[in-house]
């Protein structure tokens, strides 16, 4: 495969060289630069020519993909901390993962983007045009360097390729940056945590007579976290308790704690049931609270430990990132390169090590009259559910960096009337990550097995054989009684791993007019694309190779793939007349993976603008995702769990089964199915009015997933059979093996309507006294439908607002800005609008409904003597709690009041 990918890559540089060369010898006019509309005056500046949504790039050329632009006004809304954060404001995206709202996972803060709510691998996420390494986490972008942010919310796979089924986002950087800016910034909760500081600084200029261009931009900020999870409202301890009584309905309550563990360690089993260690090693009645009915390990109140109040509300860390970029034009081209470095990383607390642990009735460290009292029983061994928290918590650190470059060209000929670009990248993302203070589950076995030597003293029962033992004794009987060579033996080790991903991409376009119509000119797009996409497992712990801690086991992950792209693009003006101005476009990519072979995708559109005041649109695509690295290369993981299945007298019967987990290679790309309807209303008599109004459907076939080893066993025997073909039966029909890697199963399907309004007002046109520019913009989406079929079940997620809930979405979301901007003072007021709806509406839970919640932001910033700006921010001005939740609220703001001062100065 090596040999193939290098000639296959070796073949494809050398004739992105060949075209590039031959292009910038045949030599004309310098490339066409698209730039977007002024946001303070919209209505006055030229219209732009906003290409994401297709890869033509025709002045007046309307795509029929709805596209939205996020430009200056919006990205400095909120002073969010990065441009994820800021993309999650916009009511077509669902919060998933970011520095507010991650919990506890070894993604730690990282960013990305999730268009319609159908997962993060479903939204395509480029960097002026192209993919990056660094779109898994938008942490890695310089936010100073950003002009402007398309976000095409429709499918796009025909244009960008694979991954656009939920849409695009396309970061585009401010190339054409002159002069020095220099910035900080702070930002602090109104409970006075949540300490947050930045520098960032930016610097462009023109060089060799304005042929060239060079800039450059960095930043470094740090989050110091929110490790207390209680101190805010609704988001610790809470789960669904049902209480006592016949027909009593569950509830979601707080302060719901561990039954079955304690920090002393909580006898589980037998005559001593129930009574829990205090430091001496007596005995005492473990209070326990309100037990949740059905399962016997949890309870509302008494002395349990809950580990949700373990977890960081919000994750501390520490980024870098720097970006350069240098053009210089020759002849009729304009040739680039590009390189970003950036690392993000932090060491916080995990949370405590727990579980149950069996010791002998003989064990040393367990007094003589507990002894006595388990020998009475003829109870050989005793059961003991314990936390860890008197030992530390586990300690999660990590670090991703990742080394981007790219190079390129732009160009045109014919008098401009053909363009043509080409480039070449390759990134690298090196993601190490660690646990400390883990349990090694043999060491732990070990050391619990305690005995006493010929000379009286409490050994490793292995130390009456092998003198040269490093097993220690561990008393895990009442909090701190340990001795620390024991601890040091069970707790002293470390899970780590380091990943590299790296991602190698190169492609060719050549756009123009082909010939002119009746109607204007059918202008073409064509192209060629490729990419190989790789993740090698750098390092590996011993202990997580052989599945040695008790708790968490790194995995390696090795493989990769390529593939090869062609695509092409057509609008043709059929109509251009004052009543109707009437085009047609159509796309279509024919991608070859080295994993799953061949697979097209395509694009129908028409777009009508009638009288210039409003612009009909309709698409219908079909768009595709290939398996991610880990869907396809997962290492095989190994569990043992129980099945239940019937048996021929149709009567439950109970297996145990080896369940086998991991990726798969044999995935096919999933298919996506597109169609979006709407139209734009720019009335001439309203000059600087925009309203769009815009209808999707998305239905999604062959979604890769992973189910259950007890969802296998329920579907075949509802009739799938592609389950039962994952299920080992032995001579008897039982089942004995269950593979659960990723297959194509599931099918998902959403729809809803997207509406944006603007209007920009120059106040001079109200009075020639007044001066500046008011604007505003609202946007909302409304979601009636969230249908996921997992291959066990059909349930509709539109309306489910609660945090455990997958695909959940609400089915309101808005945000209304008002800005007014002049010369050197700029104010704004922002309204977020989330819906209510369920908790989870498949549970009959009493307390099931939630609130909508309306957050109220403000904004101010000026300028003085054309250098230094001043600016303010205040993020959910009237500190609305957030809903209760048994984890952490996605759709909603845990943080509360949040305050932000900053200063930037130009040179």
């Amino acid at each position: 495969m090596t040999d193939y990918k290098t000639g296959l890559r070796n073949l494809l540089m050398a004739g992105t060289a060949g075209l590039i060369l031959s292009l910038a010898q045949g030599g004309v006019a310098m490339a066409q630069v698209n730039t977007p509309a002024d946001n303070a005056a919209a209505d006055e500046a030229e219209p732009a020519i906003v290409v994401t949504g297709s890869r033509i790039d025709r002045k007046g050329f309307e795509a029929p993909t709805p596209t939205t632009v996020i430009g200056e006004t919006e990205l400095r809304q909120g002073a969010r901390p990065s441009i994820a954060q800021v993309l999650n404001d916009l009511p077509q995206f669902r919060a998933t993962q970011s520095p507010a709202s991650t919990v506890a996972n070894t993604n730690s803060s990282s960013s990305a983007m999730d268009l319609r709510g159908l997962g993060v691998t479903r939204t395509l996420t480029l960097l002026n045009n192209r993919r990056f390494t660094g779109a898994v986490d938008l942490n890695t972008v310089p936010q100073g360097l950003v002009k402007r942010v398309e976000v095409v919310t429709g499918g796009a796979s025909a244009a960008w390729g694979s991954g656009a089924i939920g849409g695009v986002v396309n970061i585009i950087l401010d190339d054409e940056l002159e002069g020095l800016t220099i910035g900080a910034q702070n930002g602090i909760s109104s409970r006075g945590d949540g300490y947050r500081y930045s520098f960032d600084g930016t610097f462009g200029a023109k060089f060799a007579d304005g042929r060239g261009h060079f800039m450059i931009g960095s930043e470094y900020q740090q989050d110091k976290g929110i490790l207390d999870r209680n101190s805010r409202k609704n988001v610790g301890s809470a789960n669904i308790f049902t209480p006592a009584g016949d027909g009593a309905l569950p509830i979601l309550v707080r302060d719901v704690n561990a039954a079955n563990t304690s920090l002393g360690g909580l006898i589980t089993t037998g005559k001593l049931k129930g009574q829990t260690f205090n430091t001496d090693g007596t005995l005492r009645p473990f209070q326990y609270g309100s037990m949740v009915s059905g399962n016997g390990t949890t309870m509302v109140g008494g002395e349990g430990v809950a580990t949700n109040d373990e977890y960081a509300l919000t994750n501390p860390y520490q980024r870098v990132n720097a970006y350069a970029r240098a053009s210089f034009e020759v002849g009729d081209a304009t040739f680039w390169a590009d390189g970003s470095y950036s690392r993000i990383w932090a060491k916080y607390p995990f949370y405590a090590e727990s579980g149950s642990y069996s010791i002998s009735a003989t064990n040393p460290y367990l007094s003589q009259d507990i002894q006595n009292q388990l020998a009475a029983a003829k109870e050989s061994k005793v059961s003991i559910g314990r936390v860890f928290e008197d030992y530390g918590y586990r300690t999660f650190d990590y670090y991703r960096q990742n080394v981007e470059g790219a190079v390129g060209v732009d160009g045109s000929f014919a008098d401009g009337k053909w363009r043509y670009s080409a480039y070449y990248s390759h990134g690298e993302m090196r993601n190490m990550q660690s646990y400390h203070n883990q349990i090694t589950g043999a060491n732990l076995t070990n050391a619990l097995d305690a005995v006493r030597d010929s000379s009286g003293n409490i050994v490793c029962r292995a130390a009456l054989t092998d003198a040269n033992t490093a097993c220690r004794p561990l008393n895990i009987l009442g909090t701190g009684t340990a001795d620390q060579a024991a601890i040091d033996y069970v707790f002293g080790n470390t899970a780590r791993v380091v990943y590299t991903t790296k991602l190698d991409s190169a492609g060719a376009s050549l756009r123009g007019d082909l010939f002119e119509t009746w109607a204007g000119p059918v202008s073409v797009a064509v192209g060629a694309e490729a990419r190989w996409e790789e993740q090698v497992t750098n390092s590996l712990d011993a202990t997580s190779a052989a599945k040695g801690f008790s708790r968490f086991n790194f995995s390696p992950l090795d493989g990769g793939f390529n593939v090869q792209e062609g695509f092409g693009e057509v609008a043709i003006p059929l109509l251009d007349q004052p009543f109707s101005k009437l085009d047609i476009n159509g796309a279509a990519r024919y991608s070859r993976y080295s994993t799953s072979g061949g697979i097209w995708s395509w694009k129908l559109g028409l777009t009508d603008r009638i009288f210039d005041n409003l612009l009909i649109r309709v698409s219908r695509s079909r768009d595709i995702r290939s398996g991610s690295l880990a869907e396809l290369f997962t290492t095989s993981t190994t569990s043992f769990t129980t099945v239940v299945e019937n048996d021929e007298n149709d009567t439950p019967q109970t297996y145990s089964i080896t369940r086998f987990g991991g990726g798969n290679a044999n995935l096919k790309p999933e298919v996506g199915s597109t169609l979006t309807l709407g139209a734009v209303f720019t009335p001439t008599f309203l000059p600087g009015f925009n309203l769009s109004v815009d209808y999707y459907d998305i239905k999604l076939k062959d979604a890769i997933t992973s189910l259950g080893a007890q969802d296998v066993i329920t579907n075949c025997a509802n009739g799938n059979t592609v389950l039962c073909s994952q299920i080992v039966r032995d001579a008897a029909g039982a089942p004995t093996t269950i593979y659960t890697t990723y297959i194509n199963l599931a099918e998902y399907r959403t729809k809803g309507v997207d509406i944006e309004a603007t209007y920009t007002l120059p106040l001079s046109k109200v009075s020639d006294s007044l001066g500046g520019t008011m604007r505003f913009r609202g946007l909302a989406t409304y979601v009636p439908k969230v249908i996921i079929n997992d291959g066990n079940s059909t349930v509709d997620r539109a309306g489910d607002v609660g945090d455990n809930v997958n695909f959940g979405t609400p089915h309101w979301r808005a945000t209304g800005a008002i800005t007014y901007a002049s010369s050197d003072v700029s104010v704004d007021a922002r309204v977020r609008y989330v819906g209510g709806g369920k908790f989870n509406h498949t549970l009959p839970i009493a307390n099931n409904d939630i609130a909508a919640r309306v957050y109220v932001d403000l904004g101010a910033q000026a300028t003085i003597a054309d250098r230094f700006t001043l600016f303010a921010n205040v993020n959910n001005l009237f500190d609305r709690d957030p809903p209760l939740t048994t984890y952490g609220a996605i759709h909603y703001d845990s943080i509360g009041r949040y305050m932000t001062v900053g200063a930037k100065v130009s040179f």
